[in-house]
């Protein structure tokens, strides 16, 4: 904790866009509220990716969120045709803020097809793994790959995360959101770890739910949830879906929790069409901040403020332009002035949660260790034009005075040779596996590279996987169609 004149050191970043209205604007109510934060201003984003730093985070940045250790930012536009990755993504993956927290509610004076509901939920996303490693590789000039990473360790932390985020808000329900159905290894170790750790909190009630059905039950009926934990992917798509649901955008907060860092962010983009008009909701961005002061403790003047800000909208007497219209909503600066106005009062309707601290996982390395393994097989993705009887023919040859034989191959998943009567539209990349025969134990790497030696002097080849047997189960999934 670094303090500066008897306050908490804060790192702000007033982001691209509408980012500094919405960060100057909370700036103020935070300040008003009499919570002990001092600012240290730093950049990210557009500007920066201009100066020629292709991550979009310079050093300076990157210094004062280690002393600080917690961050509120607005949103960073990720420039297209310059620079590399998303700011936002670099930053969470270079403090690992690993759980992203976003809640929804219910909002006085601000209309949906919800209104009346009571919809009051949070979708607690993993936030550096999965797809968003970005592990992408043209495997043929006609196919791509992304690489799903999930690892035990990941799983284990958003699930206790979860957890610990219900208890912290006085939640009773936490379901687990996977597409475990059909990913069983990566979408599945999540299920696995959630049913795993679930008895360690008996004080919540826990299920899992496939997430397409999670999408649909939170369309027909969003009242039923609590808390939602999933992988990053679907809790990007979810947690979008759950804050349509409350109004939009403008009214969505999150945290992104780590370890050692906390950077709190609307969900929202930087809307440069409205930047410097003075006419933007700082909602979003604000409740983001309230977020923050819980987690620095100052539980009182996040109350305080969460109060004011819900009389506002419930009276109604200064509402936004996105609630009712452009043309005849208040000033950003308006909304400002009625919430700190406000304090003291306490909304008349709308509930405020009591909250303590989120007791944050600790996680000593849990590294999974079979008591025994072997290598019994190798897919070697190939590419080519030919007809699966026609490859299929060719590496039977290539093999046939190998330690391994040919399977079967697979087209998009879909096992194409020997074929099994599917109609099957190939393209340029094929999966070819390889298993032991019976005579041999266990493939060794000198075996892969023979074998592999051999292909290439036909065909080309991108990459292979070891096909491994841990304690005795296959650690592989089956081609559509393969016995």
């Amino acid at each position: 904790m670094v303090i500066s004149q008897g306050k908490r050191l804060v790192t702000v970043i007033p982001g691209d866009g509408i980012g500094p209205e919405c960060v100057h604007a909370t700036q103020r109510i935070i300040e008003a509220a009499g919570a002990k934060i001092a600012w240290e201003e730093r950049h990210a984003g557009a500007s920066v990716f201009k100066k020629g730093v292709p991550s979009g985070v310079p050093t300076d940045t990157i210094e004062s969120i280690s002393k600080t250790k917690v961050v509120l930012k607005g949103p960073l536009e990720t420039p297209v045709g310059y620079g590399e990755k998303s700011a936002n993504v670099t930053l969470r993956k270079l403090f690992e803020t690993y759980g992203n927290i976003r809640p929804v509610r219910e909002l006085p004076g601000v209309p949906t097809p919800y209104s009346g509901r009571g919809i009051d939920l949070v979708v607690v996303r993993e936030n550096v793994e999965d797809l968003y490693a970005g592990i992408e590789h043209m495997q043929t000039p006609n196919v791509a790959q992304c690489l799903k990473l999930i690892s035990r360790q990941g799983c284990e932390r958003i699930v206790r995360l979860a957890f610990e985020v219900a208890r912290a808000e006085g939640r009773k329900k936490v379901a687990c959101a996977t597409k475990s159905n059909i990913m069983k290894f990566t979408e599945g170790m999540l299920k696995r770890t959630f049913e795993a750790l679930a008895p360690e909190y008996p004080d919540i009630e826990s299920w899992h739910i496939i997430v397409d059905n999670c999408a649909h039950q939170l369309v027909k009926k969003p009242e039923q949830f609590e808390v939602i934990v999933t992988t990053n992917m679907n809790g990007d798509i979810l947690s979008d879906l759950t804050s349509a649901l409350v109004g939009g955008l403008g009214f969505a907060p999150s945290a992104n929790l780590g370890s050692e860092v906390a950077i709190f962010e609307a969900v929202h983009g930087s809307a440069p069409k409205y930047a410097g008009k003075n006419v933007i909701n700082p909602t979003a961005v604000l409740l983001s901040g309230v977020m923050m002061l819980r987690h620095l403790g100052e539980f009182e003047a996040a109350t305080r403020i969460e109060e004011a800000l819900l009389v506002t909208l419930e009276e109604g007497k200064v509402r936004t332009g996105d609630v009712v219209g452009y043309d005849r909503g208040a000033t950003t600066t308006a909304f400002t002035e009625a919430i700190i106005a406000n304090f003291g009062r306490k909304p008349q309707k709308a509930p405020v949660r009591s909250y303590r601290p989120i007791d944050l996982p600790t996680m000593p390395p849990a590294v999974f260790e079979p008591k025994a393994r072997r290598v019994v097989g190798v897919d070697v993705f190939v590419e080519g034009t030919m007809t699966p009887a026609e490859l299929g023919a060719s590496l039977e040859q290539i093999a046939e005075d190998t330690p391994v034989k040919l399977k079967m191959l697979s087209n998009r998943g879909t096992k194409v040779y020997p074929s099994v009567g599917a109609i099957t539209e190939c393209v340029d990349h094929w999966r070819c596996r390889f298993i032991r025969r019976e005579a041999v134990t266990e493939i060794t790497d000198m075996h892969l590279l023979y074998l592999v030696s051999r292909i290439a002097a036909k065909h080309r080849w991108m990459h292979l996987e070891k096909l491994w047997e841990l304690d005795g189960a296959p650690s592989f999934t089956k081609a559509q169609g393969e016995d």
